[in-house]
C-alpha cells in the first residue's frame, strides 16, 4: 500500500509543522481505495475484551432479568460508540502521525478503563474515567484538525460542540451520588447520538470515505460475531459426549448463517454510493450488534442447559433469543433500504425470517429441536437473501455497463 496525498494541508509551513498536521490525505493504495491502518486495528485489540466483559454482566443464569439486558444494551451502546468516534476521525483526516499515534494511545488506555469498569457499574468511577479519556482525546484530535482546511473547520464544529457538551456531563456525572450517574449518562450519550443527525447538512459537505467507513465497521461487526462465538464455545463442556457436540453445532449454524449473510452483503458495495455523512449506516449497526451479543449469549446459554440435563428451555431465553435474530433482520432490511427500495421479494424474505423465528421461539421448548429449527430458519433464511442480494448486484452491474 502506497500513501497518496489527495488534499494539501492550507496551514502555513511553520504552524503545520508546530502543530504535527499533515491534514486531510487518508492513506489510500494503488486502486484510490482507503483501507484500515495498523494503528485502527490496534484500536480494536482492547474493544474486544471490552465487548466480552459487557457479555458477562448477563451472568449464567438460565433467564437474565431485564434491568440486566437493559445493562447490557446500555453498555454496548456506550462502547461502540466510543469506537466509532474515532472511526469517523480517521475516515476523513490523516491518521498517521506521531502526535496522533501517542493521543490515540492514550485512548486505548482509557478503553482499558472501560472494559475494567464494565462490571461494576456505576458504583465504580473506571467507566465514566475512561470514556472521558477516549472521548477528550478525540476531541483533542479535531482540535488538531480543525485549522487544516475550511472544510475541517465545518465538520470539527459539529463534533466539538455536541461531543463537548456530552463530555462535560460525563464529567459532572463524576460528582454526583452513584444513583444518579446512568441519569446523566443518558443524557450526555443522547445528545452525542444526536449531534451527526442535527449536524448533518454540515457533515456532508465532507462525505465519508466509502470504502473505508463500512470497511470498519463491518470489523467492528465481525468482532461482535467472534464474541458471540466466544460464548458459545465456552458453553461447551471439556471433553465433551457425542450429543454435546450435535447441540453445539446446531447453535455454531446460527451466527455462521449471519456471518454468511452480512458478509455477502459488504462485499456487494451496495450503499457505498449513498453513504454521505454515514450516519444512517452506523446507526443500524448498534442495535445490530448489540442483537449479535445477545444472541451469542443466548446460544450459549443453551448449550449450557443441555449439558445440564435439562431437556427445555425457559420461555423468557427462547423469546430473547427470537428477539435477537429478528431485530438482526430487520436491521438488515434497513441497510438494504439505504441502497435501494425494497421490493416485495425482499420484504416477503425479511416476513419470513421475522415470523419463521418468532414462531419457533414462542412455541418450541425442547432445546436441540429448538436449536435445529432456528439453524434452519436461519439458512432458508440466508439462501434466499444471498440470492437476492446477487440478482440486485447483476442488475445494477448491468445498469452501470449501459450507461
Amino acid at each position: 500500500m502506497r500513501r497518496v496525498r489527495t488534499v494539501g494541508a492550507s496551514l502555513p509551513g511553520w504552524l503545520a509543522g508546530r502543530l504535527g498536521v499533515r491534514g486531510p490525505a487518508p492513506l489510500e493504495d494503488e486502486a484510490g481505495h482507503r483501507h484500515a491502518t495498523w494503528l485502527e486495528l490496534f484500536l480494536d485489540v482492547i474493544f474486544v475484551y471490552a465487548l466480552a466483559a459487557v457479555a458477562a454482566r448477563l451472568g449464567t443464569e438460565p433467564t437474565p432479568s431485564p434491568s440486566a439486558i437493559l445493562a447490557v444494551i446500555g453498555l454496548f451502546l456506550v462502547i461502540q460508540w466510543a469506537w466509532l468516534g474515532q472511526v469517523y476521525y480517521d475516515t476523513r483526516f490523516d491518521p498517521d502521525d506521531l502526535p496522533h499515534r501517542l493521543l490515540v494511545l492514550i485512548a486505548l488506555v482509557g478503553a482499558g478503563a472501560m472494559t475494567l469498569g464494565v462490571d461494576e457499574v456505576p458504583e465504580s468511577p473506571l467507566l465514566p474515567i475512561g470514556y472521558l479519556i477516549v472521548r477528550g482525546v478525540l476531541l483533542l484530535l479535531y482540535l488538531r484538525a480543525r485549522p487544516t482546511s475550511p472544510r475541517a473547520r465545518t465538520v470539527t464544529s459539529v463534533y466539538l460542540v455536541g461531543f463537548g457538551l456530552g463530555w462535560l456531563i460525563w464529567f459532572v456525572s463524576l460528582t454526583v451520588p452513584t444513583a444518579l450517574r446512568p441519569a446523566l449518562w443518558i443524557v450526555a450519550m443522547t445528545i452525542e447520538l444526536a449531534t451527526p443527525w442535527i449536524g448533518r447538512r454540515r457533515l456532508e459537505q465532507w462525505p465519508v470515505d466509502s470504502r473505508h467507513l463500512p470497511e470498519r465497521v463491518g470489523q467492528f461487526t465481525i468482532i461482535v460475531l467472534g464474541s458471540a462465538l466466544a460464548n458459545l464455545l465456552f458453553a461447551v463442556p471439556d471433553h465433551p459426549r457425542p450429543h454435546m457436540i450435535l447441540t453445539a453445532g446446531l447453535a455454531f449454524v446460527v451466527p455462521a448463517a449471519v456471518w454468511w449473510v452480512y458478509t455477502t452483503f459488504v462485499t456487494t458495495n451496495l450503499v457505498t454510493s449513498r453513504l454521505r455523512a454515514g450516519q444512517a449506516y452506523t446507526y443500524l449497526h448498534i442495535p445490530l450488534g448489540g442483537a449479535l451479543l445477545l444472541l451469542g449469549w443466548s446460544l450459549g446459554q443453551a448449550v449450557r442447559l443441555v449439558d445440564a440435563g435439562a431437556n427445555r428451555l425457559p420461555l423468557e431465553l427462547r423469546l430473547l433469543l427470537a428477539a435477537s435474530v429478528v431485530v438482526w433482520v430487520l436491521c438488515g432490511l434497513g441497510l438494504y433500504a439505504l441502497a435501494a427500495r425494497p421490493s416485495a421479494a425482499r420484504l416477503a424474505i425479511t416476513a419470513y425470517g421475522v415470523i419463521s423465528v418468532s414462531l419457533i421461539g414462542a412455541t418450541v421448548g425442547e432445546a436441540r429441536l429448538l436449536l435445529f429449527l432456528v439453524a434452519a430458519a436461519i439458512v432458508g433464511y440466508a439462501v434466499l437473501l444471498n440470492r437476492r442480494l446477487a440478482a440486485v448486484r447483476k442488475e445494477w452491474d448491468r445498469q452501470r455497463d449501459e450507461r
